[in-house]
This record gives structure tokens, sequence and C-alpha cells, in this order.
């Protein structure tokens, strides 16, 4: 729970800061999301596992008289928005991928940022900016577009192309290998880019104005010095994820 009060203090704080104050009508609406996905036992291996998923999802923010938003099942307008970003990446353990023995175990990473969004009616490209709350202090992110269709009002279905991003901090931290550590691996030190590129396609189902039903599969091909690491070439640059949960839309007054 505590992922969940971080990504709505930060949120809130950081675009009610651009905003004028006033006693008027105040509101944050969003959604949050939980369920279980499939995808690699550590990024770069060849081994797949289930976990917990969670995401959230940005729709309004009425503040001091002014909207930023139209609600999370409204559909958006066209032209630019922002958008929350989540990204949450499981632990790497020794005692769960024993031919890790020798490297640093990392614990479960949260990043949260902000993104943009330029949104046309069947189409939409976007661009956001995390930074590491747990599990690491580095920045990364994400450059992304989607075909969008609608076939009725319950359904929304995306599909396009995502590149991900790291700085030198998170390419070392994910596939590194520091001299001297007594790993299998040979040592090598990892520098930031462009760190994969591959696709995604999601589908939510609305049971109602509050609950829905979501899915997403996607897939990765690891580039640069993130394909390039002894870690990856041990395990694979290939990475499938898969994922199924319910989303509850939420609006606070305050």
């Amino acid at each position: 729970m505590r992922s969940v009060s971080l990504i709505i203090s930060a949120l809130t704080l950081s675009i009610a800061a651009a905003l004028p104050a006033a006693a008027q009508d105040r509101s944050f609406n969003f959604a949050l999301r939980g369920g279980l996905a499939v995808g690699p036992e550590y990024l770069g291996s060849d081994t797949s596992e289930a976990g917990a998923d969670v995401g959230f999802t940005f729709g309004s923010l009425t503040f001091g008289g002014r909207s930023i938003g139209n609600g999370v099942r409204a559909v958006p307008d066209n032209g630019v928005s922002l958008r929350g970003a989540l990204r949450v990446i499981g632990e790497r353990t020794a005692a769960d991928s024993p031919e890790l023995a020798g490297l640093a175990d990392i614990d479960t990473a949260v990043e949260l940022g902000l993104g943009l969004t330029f949104q046309q009616t069947h189409w939409m490209a976007f661009g956001e900016v995390r930074k590491g709350v747990t599990g690491h202090s580095a920045v990364t992110g994400t450059l992304g577009a989607a075909y969008i269709y609608r076939p009725n009002e319950n359904w929304l279905i995306t599909a396009g192309p995502r590149v991900s991003f790291g700085d030198d901090e998170f390419a070392d931290t994910y596939f590194g290998v520091p001299a001297g550590g007594g790993s299998a691996f040979a040592s090598y030190t990892a520098t930031g880019g462009a760190l994969g590129a591959g696709f995604e396609v999601t589908g939510s189902y609305f049971l109602n104005d509050t609950w829905a039903l979501e899915g997403a599969v996607s897939y990765e091909k690891l580039l640069n010095d993130a394909a390039d690491s002894p870690i990856t070439m041990n395990g694979s640059d290939d990475q499938w994820r898969m994922r199924l949960g319910v989303s509850r839309v939420f609006t606070l007054r305050f």
C-alpha cells in the first residue's frame, strides 16, 4: 500500500504546485489495477515466473477552479495531456536464481514519474520519465505509440510499439557485472541509452463505471549494452510478458 500512497502524493503535489490555489471544488480521479503477471524471472532471464501486477491510471485533477483531464472512463480529448507513470520491477536474488551467485541482490523496484500523451481519435503517441524510489534510484523512460480501437462502449483495445530507456546507473544495476565479485560472469560495465524495443497489446472490458477487467501481452528485444551483457547472453534478449487483472476507479475530494 505504500507504493499506492507514493503514487497519489507524487502526482497530486507535482500537478497542484503549478495551479493557482482557490477554495473551490477539488477532486482527484484515478484508477488502480491489481492482478497477476507472468514475465522474465529478472531482466535478461530466459526463465519465466508468475507474480503480482499493479498499475495506476491518471484520470483528472480539479484544483483552484481549473481542471486537467476528463476522467478515467471518458474518451480523452484530442491533443496533449498529462499522464502518470508507474513501473514495478521484481526483486532479483541469487537465492531464486542460482546462476546469479556472486552478483548483488536487487530489491523490488518501484518507479514513479510523469508523461505526456498526444491523442487522436484512433491513435496516440506518448513519452514518460520515471525515477526509482525503491530498488534503485536511476532514471528510466519509455517512448511509444498505439492504435486505438473501441468496438463498443465496453471495450478498449490498443496495440503499438515501445522503446525503453535507462541511464548509466540503471543499466549497470541490472546488466553490469562488477570485477572481483565472485560470479561466474566476466566483468562488464553497462552504459545507458535505448535498452529495449518491442510492442504491447492491451485490452480493457468495462464492467461498469467503476470496475474493469484488463489484460496485456508485450514483447521486448533487449538492445545495446543490455543485450551484450553476460547476464543476458547467459539468458535471453527476448522478453515476453503477460498480465491479467481488475481495476477500480477512485475519486478523492479534498
